[in-house]
């Protein structure tokens, strides 16, 4: 007997992820952070994303027509080559590292899933892609810690890597007490060489 059924409803988006060599060079630039601002809510990072498309609240039996249709769109489309790259906040209360590299393909990645999804019939909140890592959340009555520590992070420039894979994701929020977690539903590799031609960069494993 199944004590834990699959959920009626999944939180879910595509999104992009760093390779973990990056997301350490990140973590190391932050460690002066985690120290000086241990009230923010980290991310693990494990859970860091670019998200190109947020789905929200989708019917589970929404879940495989997506990994058909994206697996065969990541299929015909070029790896990408990005970069971690300075930090900002988005009104005093959300950290994030900023994305460089190839933001034209990265926007016309993004464009291309978000009109697949609606092509399946999935209505979601199509809001403007500003890339970015999302890092910490700060708590209700910490308007200073946030922009500080973005402050921090100006002059951070990672090494370039290769996005290689399309990943759908699905989180846990709403569904407890504790803090949010991600998983992968399922992640597909891209089809085609880096964009340009420029194949220099280490591949994401």
């Amino acid at each position: 007997m199944d004590d834990h059924p699959e959920p009626s409803t999944l939180r879910v988006f595509v999104a992009l992820a760093p390779p973990d060599d990056a997301k350490v060079e990140l973590a190391r630039a932050l460690r002066p952070a985690y120290a000086m601002y241990p009230r923010l809510r980290w991310n693990r990072i494990e859970d860091w994303h670019i998200t190109l498309a947020f789905l929200g609240e989708l019917p589970s039996t929404a879940v495989p027509l997506l990994r058909s249709v994206l697996a065969g769109r990541a299929a015909s489309h070029p790896a990408l080559r990005l970069g971690l790259r300075g930090g900002g906040h988005f009104d005093e209360r959300l950290l994030w590292s900023g994305i460089d590299g190839d933001l034209e393909g990265l926007h016309l990645l993004a464009a291309d899933v978000r009109e697949l999804v609606r092509s399946c019939g999935i209505e979601f909140s199509d809001r403007p892609l500003r890339p970015h890592l999302t890092l910490a959340r700060s708590r209700r009555d910490d308007s200073t810690s946030v922009p500080q520590a973005a402050a921090g992070l100006i002059g951070f420039v990672g090494r370039p890597w290769r996005a290689e894979r399309l990943h759908l994701v699905g989180s846990n929020i709403g569904r407890g007490p504790g803090p949010i977690r991600y998983r992968d539903i399922e992640s597909w590799r891209f089809g085609a060489a880096v964009r340009g031609g420029d194949d220099s960069a280490p591949a994401e494993p």
